[in-house]
């Protein structure tokens, strides 16, 4: 509990036009990687627009690790098919955390995010305040595969106990 800063709640909302990979649909899942912690969602079978809505929760030690997430079709009889990956930086989202923003009308954006060739955002990525917390919508444009992207939420949650967010090293 001594490393930990805080958590951060991804919620996996849902895929868009995801590559088939069965006859005609897939399976999809998504699993998120940080650092050494892995999280998945459960399957959604027959469909390329699957619905997770999905709340996963990494416990944050350092802030520069980068979130892989995968998505897979998952297969009874063989090994699951990956139908694209992406990676994302929470450096932004943990810097705006960090400012310990004024009590704001909910809906206020605090920063704007560019796709650029050093993410994978398919689409400008607002953070937000939402409701007395700091929340940023993502959508992202799966890479290594030939279509779909994957629209996620962060939400950064402080724990009692924990260092917080403020003693991050900043970069």
């Amino acid at each position: 509990m001594d490393k930990v800063l805080g958590l951060l709640r991804l919620k996996v909302r849902r895929g868009v036009n995801l590559a088939v990979r069965d006859v005609r649909s897939s399976d999809p899942y998504v699993v998120l990687k940080m650092g050494k912690q892995k999280l998945k969602t459960r399957v959604v079978k027959k469909n390329v627009n699957p619905e997770w809505n999905e709340d996963l929760t990494f416990s944050v030690e350092d802030p520069i690790l980068p979130i892989k997430l995968i998505v897979y079709d998952r297969d009874t009889f063989s090994f699951d098919d990956k139908m694209g990956d992406a990676e994302f930086d929470i450096k932004p989202f943990v810097e705006v955390v960090k400012k310990d923003v004024p009590d704001l009308p909910s809906g206020t954006v605090i920063t704007r995010i560019t796709p650029s060739r050093q993410n994978c955002l398919a689409e400008e990525s607002c953070i937000i305040w939402d409701n007395g917390k700091v929340v940023q919508d993502m959508c992202l444009r799966l890479m290594n595969v030939e279509c779909g992207e994957v629209e996620i939420q962060l939400q950064w949650i402080d724990l009692p106990g924990s260092k917080g967010i403020q003693f991050a090293a900043s970069t």
